[in-house]
């Protein structure tokens, strides 16, 4: 024990002593790039062109298999969207198999298959290899689009494109590929209702006839198996599959000779905060030399919560929750995109700190400490990239698809460990390019577009929709001569009935239909005159239709129920079913203290429209426009911030029964960066309903 003793204390002296030798301030020189081995991968091509790719991975009785293909498609003009549809439609049956065979023999594998416009994957146990393969080969030779499945998947976008309307993420992305690529790029054509309703069947079927074939498809199986067992399953499920001559279209690219910065917006009412996009193409083709260099330059802008973005706008000055850049190298054109998301109040601050911060790039030598550290982050990521076997395999497609060099993936590690200062600034003056950058927001028009036309090299801001629609008009224009808020309103009631129509209600029940995550809704609302109320919304589950909420007035007091449980309405709530109760109360707007201001003009859904400012007697404020030619109300907006409102009002028409009077048919509702639509089915006025329907 005295001996061990004594070897612990003369280890930890010398120990000591070591420490006093080394200088801490020197940073210890990276060592030579590890060799790169990225498995075993062999290869074949079937006698129909297709090529096929083996990655053996041992460590589970699993299986992956990818097929892509290779395709250069014709633009999809005026029925943008289409192609998106494909993962849904070629999954709706073959003409060996129902889709209800289909689905059933791909749950009893628990495997998954997935379809896009793009090719075909799927993945499960090795054990059931050989029948995953049966059905892709299945889908991919004798997939049978329906019309019934057609008109299915385009109600499911057109619910999407409803929310879409007003989700800042999706308004940014559409106005950025507009602005980026233009109508005459892949990459610029922006699925719209307009678009999707002239989607036909032929047009989905001759996209599939044309584009699936062999001939421009690549396969890689990762997994517990060997070239030699899968390669007669591959031959004999795909063997028979037809090539045929696949045409390859020609694209227009964007012209950035004599670019400059230009900031477009996208107006979003009542928005508490700006979604920022500062993007641009560039040309940055895969498996270039320029590639490793310019994603080091970008990850030290913006790559992760060390990039300087994210430190500046998050940890120095608490803007936002983060900031972000990201460089993509692609076959057709690459893409910068930096982003933020901030309040209102410090839009332009952060935007104008996110420029600096890629000026400061082109000017500014980045230090060798961050420098390394960003080579290091950067090969830790692409080291684990290689443990996953499908990485691999995508690297050995991307190699022979895009003609990349054959060493590109083995000697990455290389490459990126001797980019020097000097690459990063010249990488960061070729593609980080602050003074020719598309600055795309999607916020408030009132309270942050005026702060941002000092961006824009031309002091200007183009307006776009939601769609990436240019509007015409970029402010609220001034009303005729003479025009008042009470003319306009007095209008209004004349074309809904006026006092006849009005006063010819004694009782209505309206009956819509709608669709809330997939799932149809019934909603009934009634009123019976003088002040009585009810709406319920119902769903279908089981077979059985059951309320799943209900709010009613019974002429004094207020309730609600959701969940089987029924509470009181009462505050700003009650005065809101108070006032739905009065079927009449446009025609005495004063009983409630409603005060009604103009405000200017503006286009609403492609339609001049009167701006007013209400106010209730109890402030509650709310806008309403009204249709300058119909004098409808085609939109109101009432809350603020994340409880704001939006409800479009379409489709007018007179209600039978009654002298006159009249009701959208269709409602557009929008809230918390959710939308859903209510069509009318059926009105019943002056039926005769009885009190206890309100009890």
């Amino acid at each position: 024990m005295k001996k061990i003793t004594l070897s612990i204390l003369t280890i930890m002296l010398a120990g000591a002593s070591w420490a006093q030798m080394l200088d801490r301030s020197i940073k210890p020189k990276p060592g030579p790039a590890p060799e790169i081995k990225l498995g075993k991968t062999e290869s074949f091509t079937l006698p129909n062109g297709m090529k096929v790719f083996v990655v053996e991975n041992h460590k589970l009785p699993v299986v992956e298999i990818n097929i892509e293909l290779d395709i250069k498609p014709e633009l999809e003009g005026d029925a943008a969207g289409y192609r998106d549809m494909m993962s849904e439609l070629l999954l709706a049956g073959t003409t060996t198999r129902s889709k209800d065979v289909l689905n059933t023999q791909i749950d009893q594998m628990g495997a998954r298959i997935n379809v896009s416009n793009q090719g075909i994957s799927g993945g499960g146990l090795k054990k059931n290899a050989g029948k995953i393969i049966e059905l892709m080969a299945d889908i991919a030779m004798n997939a049978k689009i329906t019309q019934e499945e057609l008109d299915k998947t385009k109600k499911k976008t057109l619910s999407g494109l409803e929310t879409q309307k007003n989700e800042p993420d999706a308004m940014v992305a559409n106005v950025s590929a507009v602005v980026n690529y233009g109508s005459k790029h892949p990459y610029g054509e922006v699925t719209t209702e307009e678009t999707v309703k002239k989607i036909t069947l032929a047009k989905c079927t001759n996209y599939y006839k044309t584009y699936f074939r062999p001939n421009v498809a690549y396969m890689a199986i990762v997994g517990d198996v060997t070239l030699s067992e899968i390669k007669p399953i591959i031959e004999k499920a795909f063997g028979k599959w037809q090539k045929a001559n696949v045409p390859v279209a020609t694209y227009s690219l964007p012209d950035r000779s004599g670019s400059i910065t230009k900031v477009t917006f996208a107006p979003r009412t009542a928005a508490v905060q700006g979604v920022v996009a500062v993007t641009y193409p560039v040309d940055l083709k895969r498996g270039t030399a320029d590639v490793i260099k310019a994603k080091v330059a970008n990850t030290i802008l913006g790559g992760g919560s060390q990039g300087r973005l994210f430190l500046q706008i998050r940890e120095k000055h608490g803007w936002g929750y983060g900031s972000y850049s990201s460089l993509q190298d692609d076959e057709l054109i690459g893409n910068f995109t930096a982003n933020l998301k901030v309040k209102n109040s410090v839009t332009d601050s952060a935007l104008g700190a996110l420029l600096d911060e890629m000026k400061r790039m082109q000017t500014e030598k980045v230090d060798e400490a961050s420098l390394q550290s960003t080579i290091s982050y950067m090969s830790g990521n692409f080291a684990i990239a290689l443990e996953d076997p499908n990485r691999v395999a995508q690297n050995a497609i991307n190699i022979e698809r895009y003609h990349m060099p054959k060493d590109f993936y083995q000697n990455y590690l290389k490459n990126l460990s001797a980019v020097t200062a000097d690459d990063v600034m010249a990488m960061s003056r070729k593609y980080i390019l602050p003074e020719r950058a598309n600055i795309v927001v999607a916020g408030s028009k009132d309270d942050v577009a005026p702060k941002l036309a000092k961006f824009s090299a031309d002091n200007k801001i183009d307006y776009y929709d939601y769609a990436g629609r240019k509007l015409a008009p970029t402010e609220t224009m001034t009303a005729p001569a003479g025009i008042t808020a009470d003319e306009v309103f007095k209008k209004y009631v004349a074309a809904m009935g006026g006092d006849k129509g009005f006063n010819s209600v004694k009782d209505l029940k309206v009956i819509g239909t709608s669709e809330m995550q997939g799932t149809p809704l019934t909603i009934t609302e009634i009123k019976k005159s003088p002040n009585k109320w009810k709406q319920f919304i119902e769903v279908v589950m089981g077979g059985n239709k059951m309320v799943v909420q209900k709010q009613w007035f019974d002429g004094t007091k207020g309730f609600q129920e959701a969940g089987g449980k029924k509470a009181d309405v009462t505050g700003d709530d009650l005065d809101d079913l108070i006032q739905s109760a009065d079927i009449a109360m446009d025609l005495h707007p004063e009983k409630y203290g409603i005060k009604r201001t103009l405000k200017g003009m503006e286009t609403v859904n492609g339609s001049k429209a009167y701006v007013i400012d209400v106010v209730t007697g109890k402030g509650k404020k709310s806008v309403e426009y009204y249709d300058a030619s119909t004098y409808l109300l085609i939109r109101k907006i009432q809350g603020e911030g994340e409880k704001l409102q939006q409800s479009d009002y379409f489709d007018y028409k007179e209600v039978p029964g009654t002298s006159g009077y009249k009701l959208p048919y269709k409602v557009t509702e929008t809230a918390g960066g959710q939308s859903f639509s209510e069509t009318v089915t059926t009105v019943d006025a002056n039926k005769g309903i009885d009190d206890s329907e309100f009890n």
